[in-house]
């Protein structure tokens, strides 16, 4: 299981891999790379993926400009996988949204 204290540390642009995925939906959601570092170094995990490949990942909760960005990330020793990120909304996620709606 990931740790917050074990990424942090690699959230750096010299350390920070951001997927061909991850940039597509950046530009598609307006979201900058310093609205994901900031999110990271503040953030929590909030869902852990133990069972993702290549590398485990997990769900970060954390906010930029006071604003809500949620980030899929996995960790390789010292390189941060951004995977995707995205602004949750109330319609998915509970109040403070670390926590999902149950389907309906």
């Amino acid at each position: 299981m990931l740790s917050m204290d074990e990424i942090k540390p690699a959230c750096t642009a010299d350390t920070m891999v951001f997927t061909d995925h991850v940039r597509e939906r950046m530009r598609e959601r307006g979201i900058k790379y310093g609205d994901i570092e900031s999110a990271i170094k503040n953030g929590e995990i909030i869902e852990q993926y133990v069972d993702d490949k290549p590398y485990p990942g997990c769900l970060i909760l954390g906010y930029s400009n006071e604003n809500p960005l949620h980030v899929v990330a996995s960790l390789d020793h010292n390189t941060l996988w951004i995977i995707t990120a995205y602004t949750p909304t109330l319609a998915k996620w509970e109040e403070g949204y670390k926590t999902r709606k149950a389907a309906s």
